[in-house]
C-alpha cells in the first residue's frame, strides 16, 4: 500500500504518524481538509488487525467528517485519529495524553473529541496537553443522544420519501449495535410506536437492551435477513457488501455507523435492489452538531433544531437523487462537494 498515492487519490492535506513507546500510544492523525475551517473529528481506540487496516479506517472517516460538516453547513474542516491498541491493557491516562501531545502539535489544524472505544473521560486527558479538543464531560458531553436523534430524524425523512408518511408506528427496525448510539436510537424508535430487532457481539449489551426497549434480539448475522422496515447500522462500518446486500428484506438502510459501504459500488447495489439508502455522514450529523456547543458557541436549543433539520437535508439529498438519476450517495456527495467548491 502506498500512503502518499493513497492520500492524494482522497484528497487529503495531511496523515501523521505518531508513536509514544512509553505510554504504548500508537496512532494516526489523519486531516483530510480545512477549507472550511480546522479540521474536526473524533478519536477511535480500536485493536486493529494490521497498520493497513488502521490506515485506510483514518483515511476513510476523515474524508467522511469533511463531507459531513459540508452537507450539515457546519464551518469546519474534516479529521479523524485512531489508535491501535488493546483498550484492556493500555493506562489510559498516559496514552490520551501522549495523543493529546502530538494533537497540540498541529497547532489548532486538527480538534479532536470522543470516537467509538474513548468516552469524554478519556478527552479530559487530552485536554491536560491540548485545548485542541472537544466532547468533554463539562462541555457539550456526551453525544450518543443528540447523534441517535438525528439518526430518528432521518428514519422519518426516509419513511416519508419511500412511503409518502413518516409515521413509523407499526414499522419493525432492525438495529445493529447496542453501543450508546444504538440504545438511544432503540428509545426514540420505541416512543414512536415502531417494533425492535437487534443485536450486538456483546451478549451482555444485547441482553439489556433487549430487556429495556422490549426488542427481539438476534444472533449477529441474523440481523441482516430480518423481516423489517428499515435496517440501522449503528455499529462499525463496512457491513453493506456483497454477501450482506443481497440478504436484507428492509426497504430502507438509515443507521449511525461511519462509512457503512464497504466500497461505493454497494451504494449502486442497493440502488438496484431497491432499497433506499440514506448516506450515513447525513444521517449521523448529530454528533457533530452538538460539537458546536463548545466549538461555535451554540446553545442546546440550536442544537436541537440544527439536529431535526436533518430531516430536510436528507429529503434535499433524495430529491438531487432523483433529479440527476444517481444513487443516493452520490448525490449526498454532489451536495458536500458543492459547498467545498463554494468555500
Amino acid at each position: 500500500m502506498n500512503v502518499t498515492e493513497l492520500m492524494k487519490s482522497m484528497g487529503h492535506e495531511q496523515v501523521v504518524f505518531c508513536n509514544d513507546p512509553k505510554s504504548g500510544y500508537n496512532g494516526i492523525i489523519a486531516i483530510h481538509s480545512t477549507r472550511l475551517g480546522p479540521a474536526i473529528g473524533g478519536t477511535r481506540l480500536w485493536l486493529y488487525a494490521s497498520g493497513e487496516e488502521a490506515v485506510i479506517d483514518v483515511l476513510r472517516l476523515s474524508r467522511g467528517m469533511t463531507y459531513k460538516n459540508a452537507v450539515a453547513r457546519i464551518p469546519l474542516g474534516g479529521g479523524k485519529a485512531v489508535i491501535s491498541a488493546d483498550h484492556t491493557k493500555v493506562d489510559r491516562e498516559k496514552l490520551f495524553r501522549a495523543h493529546g501531545a502530538f494533537v497540540e502539535g498541529l497547532a489548532g489544524r486538527y480538534i479532536t473529541a470522543e470516537d467509538v472505544g474513548t468516552s469524554p473521560a478519556d478527552m479530559d486527558y487530552v485536554r491536560m496537553e491540548t485545548n485542541h479538543v472537544a466532547g468533554l464531560a463539562d462541555g457539550a458531553g456526551d453525544p450518543s443522544p443528540v447523534t441517535a436523534r438525528g439518526v430518528f430524524r432521518a428514519i422519518q425523512a426516509s419513511a416519508m420519501y419511500k412511503w409518502g408518511s413518516d409515521d413509523l408506528s407499526g414499522r419493525t427496525v432492525a438495529v445493529q449495535g447496542c453501543g450508546h448510539v444504538g440504545l438511544n436510537l432503540m428509545r426514540e424508535l420505541k416512543t414512536a410506536g415502531a417494533k425492535l430487532i437487534i443485536t450486538d457481539i456483546n451478549r451482555e449489551l444485547l441482553d439489556r437492551a433487549a430487556r429495556e426497549v422490549a426488542a427481539v434480539p438476534v444472533e449477529p448475522e441474523a440481523i441482516y435477513a430480518a423481516d423489517a422496515d428499515v435496517f440501522a447500522p449503528c455499529a462499525l462500518g463496512g457491513i453493506l457488501n456483497d454477501a450482506t446486500i443481497a440478504q436484507l428484506k428492509a426497504a430502507i438502510v438509515a443507521g449511525a455507523a461511519n462509512n457503512q459501504l464497504l466500497e461505493e459500488r454497494h451504494g449502486s447495489a442497493l440502488e438496484q435492489r431497491n432499497i433506499l439508502y440514506a448516506p450515513d455522514y447525513v444521517a449521523n450529523a448529530g454528533g457533530v452538531l452538538n460539537g458546536g456547543i463548545e466549538l461555535l458557541g451554540w446553545d442546546r436549543e440550536y442544537v436541537k433544531s440544527r439536529v431535526d433539520g436533518i430531516y430536510d437535508t436528507l429529503t434535499s439529498v433524495f430529491e438531487i437523487a432523483k433529479r440527476d438519476g444517481v444513487p443516493t450517495y452520490k448525490a449526498a456527495d454532489r451536495l458536500a462537494e458543492q459547498r467545498l467548491n463554494a468555500a
